[in-house]
């Protein structure tokens, strides 16, 4: 469930996956290798909080990997 701060509306790590249409494993796994900068927000108790340009960068970076994988099938 989506959450308010100051303003700016923020969605937690499997909500943002799902979004990006991406497993959480593959997020973590970007992480581990560099291959994703992570995002700069989190709550009270640790937990990264992705604003709605945090979702973009992934669906991005998704939707990049997605298209390679696509050209080298081809």
């Amino acid at each position: 469930m989506p959450t308010t701060i100051r303003g700016t509306t923020y969605y937690r790590t499997a909500e943002a996956c799902e979004t990006a249409g991406i497993s959480k494993n593959t997020f973590f796994r970007w992480l581990r290798s560099g291959d994703f900068d992570d995002v700069s927000t989190a709550d009270r108790h640790g937990w990264r909080l992705f604003s709605e340009e945090d979702i973009e960068r992934l669906s991005e970076k998704a939707q990049r990997i997605n298209t390679r994988e696509l050209v080298a099938v081809s």
